[in-house]
């Protein structure tokens, strides 16, 4: 009785809230009732309830070949490691590097140019990136003088894709860190430069001291994805190419191509319901070490 006399309380916030519960239920947790597949033999005639139950058996296909598995597995935990760390750090700089900027009518505009990349495609992006590549038309083997096969050459492409990455999410996750740069209290910098500290003593004593809840949050939620790749960009901004699974294959790109090739819906359901068990095993360990360190810090 007590909660519906809350709810009507703030009926308002309420209505406000109820579409995007309704996305969250239709498209977070209605798909769950999938998983069910990982146990299945999945038979198009019986449909998800009616096929036979077999076990652990998707579970024992996903890891049947053993050198595969391990090397999409490094791949997806490789890439992880590269992209959160050198975002992270990029990301944090240029969000100081904006917020101390002198000018700040430029600095907005430089703000609105950084978060467009966001915006685009990765279906639009492996274009870009093909202009470049490109073996025959490309623009980096007309600078270079040379004809690389950049599409066959699984060397280059744990630096392409992170260059590719890093200019698309650089920019948005800078922006996020100016918000708590924004809330700052001026006078916090205003009572060290009286105390005659430089630029470099305000960034390390103030700045970076406030951005650490924030830091630590993004890294709670990056862990819980650390099994989860980017599908365009490891999928299309490679353009699938065989030539090079040896460097760009990770277990998101593995899973679609498992899916086009035979169409196995017990195995990629078990291989999703892999990573999502992992992923939560992983946000739990981690926000408990955090909240042991730092309560104030913890997302629960």
């Amino acid at each position: 009785m007590k909660t519906l006399k809350k709810i009507w309380k703030h009926r308002a916030h309420v209505v406000m809230a109820l579409p995007a519960l309704v996305l969250l239920i239709v498209f977070d947790y209605v798909p769950m009732g999938g998983l069910i597949l990982a146990f299945k033999k999945f038979d198009y005639r019986s449909g998800i309830w009616g096929s036979p139950w077999n076990g652990l058996e998707n579970f024992r296909f996903l890891i049947a070949s053993k050198s595969i598995f391990l090397n999409i597995t490094k791949n997806t935990l490789m890439y992880y490691v590269i992209f959160t760390a050198l975002g992270m750090f990029l990301e944090i700089v240029l969000a100081i590097a904006l917020d101390q900027l002198v000018f700040k009518r430029a600095g907005k505009w430089m703000e609105a140019v950084l978060i467009i990349p966001v915006f685009i495609s990765y279906t639009a992006v492996q274009f870009i990136v093909y202009a470049f590549l490109s073996s025959d038309t490309g623009m980096l083997n007309h600078l270079l003088g040379k004809s690389v096969r950049w599409y066959s050459n699984p060397a280059y492409w744990p630096a392409i894709l992170t260059i590719v990455k890093i200019w698309n999410g650089t920019g948005y996750g800078a922006i996020l860190y100016m918000s708590v740069l924004a809330g700052i209290d001026p006078q916090l910098y205003e009572s060290a430069q009286i105390d005659g500290a430089g630029k470099w003593q305000q960034i390390q004593h103030i700045t970076l001291p406030s951005l650490v809840p924030m830091i630590t949050v993004m890294l709670l939620l990056s862990v819980g994805g650390i099994m989860h790749s980017d599908t365009g960009l490891f999928y299309q901004v490679t353009r699938n190419s065989g030539a090079l699974y040896e460097t760009t294959q990770v277990i998101d790109a593995y899973i679609l191509n498992a899916i086009f090739q035979n169409s196995n819906f017990g195995f990629t359901a078990a291989a999703s319901f892999f990573q999502s068990v992992v992923g939560t095993v992983l946000i739990l360990i981690s926000n408990g070490i955090v909240r042991k360190l730092h309560p104030e810090n913890a997302l629960f």
